[in-house]
């Protein structure tokens, strides 16, 4: 039992490796020429964050196999059983409100808007967002719904609501919107959501069981979006600066105080992630008291993963804070000061490699690739991912030295995903809004914003709240183009086959002959 354990680190920590040493290195190579000016001090601390990162995404991947992951099935195969719709719906709402609102991500978020909107009626109002979005996809998976009419009815009304603030002429709230969808499904309640579906689908059974397993990621991103547009509408934001969020100081590397500032952070982290994770093993406790009932070894087996979980999650979102935040700030403004060219070019590389570090997306792609039985494979979902996270963080930085709307790309690009989901099989459709909300996590939020906010600040200082927030939204958006043109490609690959096994029959004219298909 030990042995195996300390096999599946070892094996998470050679993932772990594979995942953050490319993005560190990209930084440590352009900290050697003139496009980012840092010390030797600051590029070790730099390296300190990076050893510190790879531990904390092994501990969580692990965390995340051994507990979270079964915690959520459990959860949503038991509650399944029950067959009561209404005591469903009503647990379902209060898990939405409460892991939500306990999410470390959310919390940073609302700090920087406190100055706007209210932080608790920002974080409740995302909360009963996510929770009323949650029961309608718990409804999907349990009344068999296609996920893609939900996903059109939804963005239809979040764009009516978009329309109305244009008209108001308080547009300049709209980017934080869309960042919202992305930064509240986070890396402590992505696996759980996630697994919840699988455990509650596979309960049901039946032809679509798969694709119907998939999707509560996706409609849970929408809820935050149609709540801050529903905030903005109510809040006057017209003549709102980068001032009223956020000092731009709050983002230099301090390399004199670096280990004092680090214990600080660490016990922050320690609060916020111990709140968020002690609400969901808390619901699944009173769940598996009424309904599941586990043995004692399997309980000892999930606390043992939930402690791994919460310490490696606490040590990854410290890491990121404290080394990837200052440093992607830095080399945002030094690249905007020296070469937009150049910005665009790094911005690709920074996108298609901070993907593979985020800790959720590795748990996406494992369980796509286990409830698939193969069918789409680990690598061909990363490989789809890294680059529309790439394509995402590029166009952001054109946005940004061009200086128009982040809408002029999130509305043809919900178009095109819309479109797309109407030809795809519906697999894909669920799976790639899913992975949307999966790749917008902690690093994109605490490396590429911050990334965005340094170049923007030297691009176009006026106008940091417009251009460089809506990079998350941008982030969350591209996925689902590419993961559905994967599927795409599938159909065509399907029918060639198809045709070229045909032509085969008819140019046989022995009726004896066994063609092996």
């Amino acid at each position: 039992m030990h042995k195996q354990i300390w096999k599946d680190y070892w094996t998470k920590l050679k993932e772990a490796l594979i995942s953050i040493l490319p993005v560190s290195l990209v930084v440590i190579i352009l900290s050697f020429t003139p496009l980012l000016d840092i010390d030797g001090t600051e590029l070790a601390l730099f390296i300190v964050s990076t050893f510190l990162l790879i531990i904390g995404i092994t501990m969580f991947n692990q965390g995340a196999d051994q507990a979270m992951s079964i915690m959520g099935e459990k959860v949503g195969s038991s509650l399944t059983r029950t067959k009561k719709v209404l005591i469903i719906g009503l647990v379902m709402l209060a898990m939405g409100i409460l892991i939500t609102i306990a999410e470390p991500d959310l919390s940073v978020l609302s700090r920087q808007l406190s100055k706007v909107v209210n932080s608790i009626i920002f974080q409740i109002a995302i909360g009963v967002g996510v929770g009323i979005f949650l029961v309608v996809g718990v409804l999907k998976i349990i009344f068999k719904i296609e996920i893609t009419p939900i996903i059109m009815f939804s963005y239809m009304l979040i764009f009516a609501m978009v329309s109305l603030m244009i008209y108001k002429e308080n547009s300049n709230f709209l980017p934080i919107s869309f960042d919202s969808g992305g930064v509240t499904t986070g890396p402590i309640t992505v696996p759980f959501i996630m697994a919840l579906g699988v455990g509650m689908s596979a309960t049901i059974g039946g032809r679509g069981a798969k694709e119907n397993s998939f999707g509560l990621v996706a409609l849970c991103s929408i809820g935050p979006i149609i709540a801050v547009l529903i905030l903005g509408c109510m809040n006057n934001t017209t003549g709102l600066t980068s001032k009223d969020l956020f000092e731009l100081s709050d983002y230099e590397l301090t390399t004199e105080d670096f280990f004092v500032e680090l214990v600080e952070v660490f016990k922050s982290q320690l609060g916020n992630v111990g709140l968020s994770l002690g609400l969901i093993v808390t619901f699944f406790l009173i769940i598996n008291f009424l309904f599941i009932k586990l043995p004692k070894k399997q309980l000892i087996s999930i606390f043992v993963g939930v402690v791994s979980t919460f310490f490696g999650l606490v040590i990854f979102l410290t890491a990121a804070e404290i080394g990837f935040l200052p440093i992607g700030f830095k080399l945002g403004a030094d690249i905007a000061s020296k070469s937009e060219i150049s910005g665009v070019i790094i911005a690709f590389i920074l996108g298609f490699l901070t993907v593979l570090a985020e800790p959720a997306v590795h748990v996406l792609t494992s369980q796509v690739e286990e409830v698939t039985n193969g069918s789409i494979s680990k690598k061909s979902m990363l490989i789809a991912l890294c680059i529309g996270v790439g394509l995402s963080i590029m166009l952001s930085i054109i946005r940004i030295i061009y200086d128009f709307p982040v809408l002029y790309y999130l509305i043809p690009g919900y178009i095109i995903s819309i479109g797309l989901s109407i030809f795809v099989p519906k697999i894909y459709t669920a799976i790639a809004f899913d992975s949307g909300g999966v790749a917008s996590g902690p690093l994109t939020s605490s490396f590429i914003l911050p990334f965005a906010i340094g170049f923007c600040s030297i691009a176009q200082k006026e106008k940091l709240l417009e251009d460089a927030f809506g990079i998350v939204a941008m982030v969350a958006m591209t996925p689902l183009i590419t993961i559905q043109l994967l599927g795409f490609t599938a159909i065509i690959r399907k029918k060639r086959k198809t045709i070229s096994r045909l032509k085969l029959i008819s140019n046989i004219e022995d009726d004896e002959v066994i063609i092996k298909f």
